[in-house]
Order: C-alpha cells, then sequence, then structure tokens
C-alpha cells in the first residue's frame, strides 16, 4: 500500500510539473512574440519625422530600444501589431502629461505624416501657440490618405492655428469625432462635413468662424453632441436640424444667429441640452421646445425671442433641472404649469416684461436652489413662506419689479427679499 501510494503521488507530482512547465513555456512564447515584434523601417522613419516636425530636429529617438513601440515607448505614442509589425495607431502631441513631447515654437507639418496608414487617432493640445510670431495653417493636401483608418482627430488651444477648416477634412468618412476647439480658425464650416456621417461628437468651439450653419449638417444622425458656441456664425438654423435624431447635446450659444426656433426642434427627443444664450433669435417660444421631453437644461437668455411665457405647456418637460429665460423680452404672467418641474433647480426669468403676481406655489418645487425675477413689472405682495427666502438667500433676486413688495413682518426675521420694499398698510395683490 506504500509503494501504491508513493507512485500514484509522484504521478500527481509529475503531471502538475508538466502542466506548469506548458503554461510557462506558453507565457514566455507570447511575450517572447509580442516583445520581438519589429516596427516596419518605412513606418518608423516616417514617425520620426513627422515628431521631428512638431518638436524639433533634436529629437531622433537615440532612447527608445528596441523601437518605439517596444519597452521603452514614447508618451503620447501607441501601436498595434498588423500581419507581426507595430504600427503607430495613435498620435498626440503637446503637454498633455509632465512627460509628453514639448512642441517647438517653429513646429511644422511634414508630409510624412500622412505615411502612418494605420493612425486612428490625432491630436494637437496647445501647440500652435503664436498667431503673430508664428502662425501656422492646416495643410490642406494629404488629408484623404487618413480616410480609411483615422476615427479621432482634434486640435484644442491652439490659438496660433490659423485659417480656414481643409475641405479635405469631409473626405475622412471614418472620423467619429471631429474637435477643433479654442484655435484661431477663420471661414466658413465646410459643407462636405455632412459626408462624415459616422460623427458622433463635433466641436467647433472657440473660433473665429462665420457665415450659415450648412444645411447638410441636419444629415448627421449618428451625432450626440454639437458643439458650434463662441463663433461668428450668422444666418437662420437649418430646416434639417431635426434630423440630427441621436443628438444629446446642442451649444450653439454666443453667435450672431438669428431668426425663429425651428419647429424641427420636436424631433430632438433625446436632446439633454439646449444652449443657445447670447443670439439674435426671435419669433417667440416655439411650440416644438415642449416636445423635447428629455431636456435637462434649456438655456435661451439674451435674445429677442419675445411672446407670452404661458404659451408653452411647461409640465411637459418633468427632466429640466436648469431653465433659463432671462432677457428674451418675455410677457404674460409666470405659468403656474412650472409648478410641475419638481427636477427644477435654477430657473432664470430675469430682465423681461413679466406682469401679474408670483404663485406662492413656487416653493413647492423641492429641487429649487435659484429663481431670478429681477427687472420685470411683477405686482402685489410676495406669499412665499419664511423658509423659501431662508433656503435661497441671495440666488432669490426680485429686485427691480417696482410694485411688488414683501409682508412687512418678515422684517422681524431678518430674512427679507433684497431689493424688495416692504408693503404699506392695506397693499395686497
Amino acid at each position: 500500500m506504500k509503494c501504491l501510494f508513493a507512485m500514484n503521488l509522484l504521478v500527481v507530482v509529475l503531471c502538475a510539473l508538466l502542466c506548469l512547465s506548458v503554461w510557462c513555456s506558453g507565457q514566455v512564447t507570447e511575450t517572447d512574440n509580442i516583445d520581438a515584434s519589429p516596427m516596419e523601417e518605412a513606418e518608423q522613419a516616417a514617425l520620426y519625422s513627422a515628431i521631428q516636425g512638431f518638436v524639433g530636429n533634436w529629437w531622433n529617438g537615440s532612447d527608445l530600444y528596441p523601437d518605439p513601440c517596444g519597452w521603452t515607448p514614447i508618451q503620447g505614442v501607441s501601436c498595434d501589431i498588423f500581419d507581426g509589425l507595430w504600427y503607430v495607431t495613435s498620435l498626440s502631441i503637446g503637454p498633455i502629461h509632465d512627460n509628453s513631447l514639448a512642441c517647438d515654437p517653429y513646429m511644422e507639418f511634414r508630409p510624412q505624416l500622412f505615411e502612418l496608414r494605420h493612425l486612428k487617432t490625432l491630436s494637437f493640445f496647445s501647440c500652435f501657440i503664436s498667431p503673430n510670431n508664428h502662425p501656422v495653417t492646416i495643410p490642406s493636401n494629404n488629408w484623404e490618405r487618413f480616410a480609411a483608418s483615422l476615427e479621432s482627430l482634434e486640435f484644442r488651444m491652439n490659438p496660433g492655428l490659423v485659417g480656414q477648416v481643409p475641405s479635405s477634412f469631409g473626405g475622412l468618412t471614418k472620423l467619429q469625432s471631429l474637435v477643433l476647439l479654442e484655435n484661431g480658425l477663420s471661414g466658413e464650416l465646410p459643407g462636405n462635413f455632412g459626408n462624415l456621417t459616422s460623427l458622433k461628437r463635433l466641436v467647433l468651439a472657440g473660433n473665429r468662424f462665420n457665415g450659415r450653419i450648412p444645411d447638410r449638417f441636419g444629415g448627421l444622425s449618428q451625432l450626440l453632441i454639437l458643439d458650434l458656441s463662441r463663433n461668428l456664425l450668422s444666418g437662420s438654423l437649418p430646416l434639417t436640424f431635426g434630423g440630427m435624431t441621436s443628438i444629446l447635446k446642442l451649444d450653439l450659444s454666443n453667435n450672431q444667429l438669428e431668426g425663429s426656433l425651428p419647429s424641427g426642434f420636436s424631433y430632438l427627443k433625446n436632446l439633454t441640452l439646449l444652449d443657445l444664450r447670447n443670439n439674435k433669435f426671435s419669433g417667440g417660444l416655439s411650440k416644438s421646445l415642449e416636445e423635447m421631453y428629455s431636456l435637462e437644461e434649456m438655456v435661451l437668455s439674451n435674445n429677442p425671442i419675445g411672446g407670452d411665457l404661458q404659451g408653452l405647456e411647461w409640465h411637459n418637460l418633468k427632466n429640466l433641472v436648469v431653465l433659463d429665460l432671462s432677457n428674451l423680452g418675455l410677457i404674460g404672467e409666470i405659468p403656474e404649469s412650472i409648478v410641475g418641474l419638481k427636477r427644477l433647480r435654477f430657473l432664470g426669468l430675469s430682465n423681461n416684461g413679466l406682469t401679474g403676481n408670483l404663485s406662492p406655489r413656487l416653493a413647492e418645487l423641492p429641487c429649487l436652489s435659484t429663481l431670478y425675477l429681477h427687472g420685470n413689472n411683477l405686482t402685489g405682495e410676495l406669499q412665499l413662506p419664511e423658509s423659501f427666502y431662508g433656503k435661497l438667500g441671495w440666488r432669490f433676486g426680485a429686485w427691480n419689479n417696482p410694485n411688488l413688495c414683501y409682508p412687512i413682518g418678515l422684517i422681524s426675521t431678518g430674512r427679507v427679499p433684497f431689493g424688495v420694499r416692504p408693503c404699506q398698510e392695506g397693499e395686497r395683490g
């Protein structure tokens, strides 16, 4: 029995050692294959030349072993293996991390950049910084060479990047993200951006783009984010905007856009943010707004929109958290249907022509933390509970309503609304 037990134990130990050997052998072989994968010589030469154009000829990659995708990779460069060879798939230039490659003041685009045929992501952050001493334009040629691979293209915070956006960007049909944020770019928006039907994000904010928004933008049915804010765009909104049925965030603020709000807004059922502030829109509050059921933030302030605030069924917008309708030239009374917006935190109705008494039911809004009503023609005695003034404090604004007053009994509590006078004896309603 002892011999049989010993032999069985020996067999078990040998099997365990064999399995461990096979497993370890597999691990080493796989790792060795990855580490041994070389970078194609032409790919490495193209990468080095492109990087030298951006950071200066002093850089030669001599400290990289065995190549830029091996054990000592370049910060901002990512690679993947295709047919047993390393190829660059992501290139980020600029001070994103402490050890990122620093941009040269006289950096340039070299044609070798466009030889990186597997590139999926290309970004430039705070590299072109001198619009006066060394302005740089985006090259207009060769972008079509990225048509089969590039999915994300970003230029962020480059004030020295000037001129127009190349129309050849419209040929990058695999793009899912195009971000041109806070640069010095100008000119009209290329209409062939409408060809980029795979786009999920289009951010062109903080430049000097002018002219109209192209009608073809409305065909970007997969777009989730469209941000054209802080430009010089003018004209009316395309009637095709209703075709962007997937969109979640639409920011057109701080432009010179005009005309009526399009009825096509009613098709934007998934929209959570609508920011149109600081434009020249007119024509009243479109009924299409009340059909945007997913809206969480509606910011329309500082537009000569006009119209009656009671023209919309506000209780339909049950997801609203922020509603800013300040300085729109609105008239009429504040509708009590706003009390149905139980998630509302910010309500801005200042600097309009609103009239009538203020409903005490506004205090029933459980999340409300800011209420601005100043600069209207509201009348009568405020009937809001004392605790409401204590809750909002300075975030309750009702000054510059000459015929509005608060109950004299509030004086003893110290919770009187700023800029509102106490009611005189017998003054109510």
